[in-house]
């Protein structure tokens, strides 16, 4: 932590207060909650930045696909557009975000939605298409209403019992929070994470509830302009441009691979400007993630993208039972 955020920590004493009552208000329902009869997943976590929740939802997509008709709802960060929007042939990443626009493109057979207002973007999917479950992304801190399960993330190398609330640290709310969680996945773990390591987690992160560990699996081939194997652009330069919280895991994973590259990195969800595309359309290939792409892709002829999926470290089975009996339950 830097010291100017050390700095900050009588405000985040205040932050606390605030969080705290207000969950305390939903938990004793003075603040109202509203609940449903049919399975809604919630996925989030207590801190800002990058813990890996879209290739999780993804990952849910793949996993319920079949179960019944399924849709998304979510916030759709910095879109330009407003209130419920249902994704459609027409739609972009301006019109329903980039993360729901990356499911609307890779998942033919699910609805997604967009809509600030939980609760109105469920009755509105209700109304429209009818899904037999929803996932919810980003949706722990959203307490108007109340999933029937909810999938708490934290990242291996920033625990959410290391983190200080905002604006000293990066937490949303109280480690407290965490009690609402039905599952807690530490996310983006080394592979090879021994299992005496994950005990040593759990044994610090003092939970009650099962505790996952995943990792993020890279693809061997990139799609887009070019689709070649990873491998090709050994003997290419490229020009890597990120616009997510935490592009560290995707560079280390590059230079493993032994690709030469320059990197130009932007704030998470940043909307490119004019004449930052004109920058980039001069580049010989432009290689991205998959959630910029989205933003990128009707912009730039030079573009392609790494595809990422989340995978277990261990215990895959049981989380996928504990899940499904949910759902059919």
């Amino acid at each position: 932590m830097s010291q100017f955020r050390k700095i900050l920590f009588p405000i985040s004493i205040g932050y606390d207060a605030v969080t705290t009552v207000r969950n305390f208000f939903f938990d004793k329902g003075i603040f109202k909650s509203k609940s449903y009869d049919f399975p809604i997943i919630a996925v989030g976590n207590l801190s800002v930045g990058g813990t890996g929740k879209s290739p999780m939802i993804e990952y849910l997509i793949r996993l319920l696909q079949h179960e019944g008709q399924l849709a998304t709802l979510s916030r759709g960060y910095r879109r330009k557009s407003t209130g419920f929007v249902l994704a459609d042939t027409s739609s972009t990443a301006d019109d329903i975000g980039d993360e729901p626009m990356q499911f609307h493109t890779k998942f033919d057979a699910i609805s997604v939605a967009v809509d600030g207002d939980r609760q109105n973007g469920i009755a509105q999917l209700q109304e429209l298409v009818n899904p037999e479950i929803i996932l919810l992304d980003d949706a722990f801190q959203h307490r108007k209403v109340k999933a029937g399960f909810y999938v708490l993330l934290t990242k291996y190398d920033e625990l959410f019992v290391d983190d200080l609330l905002l604006p000293a640290g990066n937490l949303r709310e109280s480690k407290r929070g965490a009690k609402r969680a039905d599952v807690i996945i530490v996310t983006k773990c080394p592979n090879s994470l021994s299992t005496i390591e994950q005990k040593k987690i759990i044994k610090k992160l003092n939970v009650t509830q099962d505790v996952f560990f995943s990792s993020i699996g890279y693809a061997d081939k990139i799609v887009g302009a070019k689709n070649i194997a990873l491998d090709d652009l050994i003997s290419t330069e490229f020009t890597l441009v990120t616009g997510i919280a935490n592009p560290s895991p995707l560079i280390d994973y590059l230079k493993q691979m032994r690709l030469d590259f320059k990197h130009l990195e932007f704030k998470d969800h940043h909307n490119f400007t004019d004449k930052e595309l004109e920058d980039l359309s001069k580049k010989e290939l432009i290689l991205t993630t998959e959630k910029d792409f989205m933003r990128l892709k009707d912009k730039l002829s030079n573009v392609s993208y790494l595809p990422i999926i989340t995978e277990f470290v261990s215990n895959k089975t049981a989380f996928d039972k504990k899940v499904l009996s949910y759902v059919k339950k």
